[in-house]
């Protein structure tokens, strides 16, 4: 039994209230410049093509490689192990600066190998800050509160998309250019990250994890130990939930050209309108419901509500003639389901489930497993779609039904419980 569970002490509690959501909010801005990343790379895509001559198959694999998948994954499961080892201070602060150095490639890109590389080193410290800024989210959190102050990172990664998609409405008349502005918005953003970063204190929770580690002569956990019994069913259940939802995260982003053109001219006005709904209703849904009730109410069924809402959004496109009022509702249900669903309850529980000096190490893991199934499977979605829209909307139900179907029967009950008592409930 550990120091903090003799005493039951609650280690954030060191720190003064508004450190705690200053510290949120630092860490959870990774959150923003990753899906800010994703939304400005597909912008850019349109203009790249047309000046280097890419081919589909040249754009595939990027899209394969970029921050959404491949390199992101590769990162998170490098970075998780580091933070677990070296603290999570230095992983996320530092890993801004080889964000930023990725990101300026995009920002002067003249030839197709600046966009390849850019775009790996981009994914590659996206997904290193992941684990890192998600177990510092949780590690600083105070009791009783996690669901909230992840909520944070959550509104951020909502945010980014829109912030992307105004300035991109602003500067479409510039074309790439445009683009330019966009990337190099988000270098300033992960330099000016580093230096607010680096006045940040190390997670309380590691130091005294490591502390306690040192002095009672034990070794630090190793990668091997995430495949123990105890862990194994953990990390089962969030691959799962996470893994089967972000197929479908993926997989839809199809659908929105055919879901344009229904609701309007697919103008560059209607897209961006459309989207910033979108992401409007999942901020409204992850700050009224998942920040509120994460931490109170019964935490699976909670997930099963998320689910059921998404998957009523998606069904209709199986039962229904594709009008714009289906489209809208299509919209509604699956942008209000998803901001307090799958991905939200994935940063929650990763946190939870594994104890302080293995909680970034498996989230790296379990996030990388996702990103990277993603990137692999994004090869196959034009075959899917060319199925028609009937069948390709009936397989993106079926993902939905299998996450939420996980989640609900296997999902943890941890509202209310500190991560000390969760580390003694487990007897790590």
């Amino acid at each position: 039994m550990t120091g903090m569970e003799k005493t039951g002490a609650d280690p954030a509690a060191e720190l003064s209230e508004r450190e705690q959501w200053r510290n949120t909010v630092l860490a959870g801005l990774a959150n923003y410049i990753d899906a800010g990343s994703i939304v400005a790379s597909s912008i850019a895509l349109v203009f790249w093509k047309e000046m280097f001559g890419l081919t589909d198959t040249f754009i595939g694999i990027l899209g394969a490689f970029s921050a959404n998948a491949i390199s992101a994954g590769v990162g998170a499961l490098v970075g998780g192990w580091l933070c677990d080892r070296f603290g999570r201070k230095r992983i996320y602060q530092w890993d801004m600066v080889v964000y930023a150095v990725g990101m300026s490639l995009l920002v002067f890109a003249t030839a197709p190998w600046m966009i390849v590389v850019g775009f790996i080193i981009v994914g590659l410290a996206v997904g290193a800050d992941i684990p890192a800024s998600w177990s510092l989210i949780a590690e600083h959190a105070p009791t009783g509160k996690r669901g909230k102050h992840s909520g944070v990172a959550q509104l951020l990664w909502y945010f980014g998309p829109v912030v992307v998609l105004g300035l991109a409405f602003i500067l479409s008349d510039m074309d790439i250019l445009g683009a330019r502005i966009i990337f190099a918005h988000l270098a300033i953003i992960a330099i000016a990250l580093t230096l607010l970063r680096s006045r940040m204190r190390e997670s309380v929770r590691w130091e005294q994890a490591r502390e306690e580690a040192m002095v009672e002569g034990r070794a630090r956990p190793k990668f091997s130990d995430l495949f123990q019994r105890k862990y194994i069913g953990s990390l089962a259940v969030l691959i799962g939930t996470y893994g089967f939802w972000n197929l479908f995260a993926g997989t839809n982003g199809f659908f929105f050209p055919y879901i344009l053109r229904v609701l309007g001219d697919a103008s560059q006005a209607t897209s961006v309108a459309v989207q910033i709904v979108l992401f409007g209703l999942g901020i409204a849904s992850i700050y009224l419901v998942f920040m509120r009730y994460a931490d109170k109410v019964n935490q699976r069924w909670l997930f099963a509500l998320s689910s059921i809402v998404q998957i009523a959004g998606v069904a209709l496109l199986i039962f229904l003639p594709f009008t714009i009022p289906v489209a809208l509702l299509y919209v509604i249900l699956t942008g209000v389901g998803a901001g307090f669903g799958a991905q939200p309850f994935f940063q929650l529980w990763s946190s939870e489930m594994f104890p302080t000096l293995l909680r970034s190490t498996a989230q790296g893991f379990a996030f990388a497993v996702v990103r990277i199934a993603l990137g692999f499977f994004s090869f196959f979605v034009p075959m899917l779609t060319a199925t028609g829209f009937t069948t390709l909307a009936i397989i993106l139900t079926g993902f939905l039904v299998i996450s939420g179907l996980i989640g609900t029967i296997w999902g943890p009950r941890n509202e209310g419980k500190s991560l000390e008592q969760l580390e003694a409930e487990r007897g790590d």
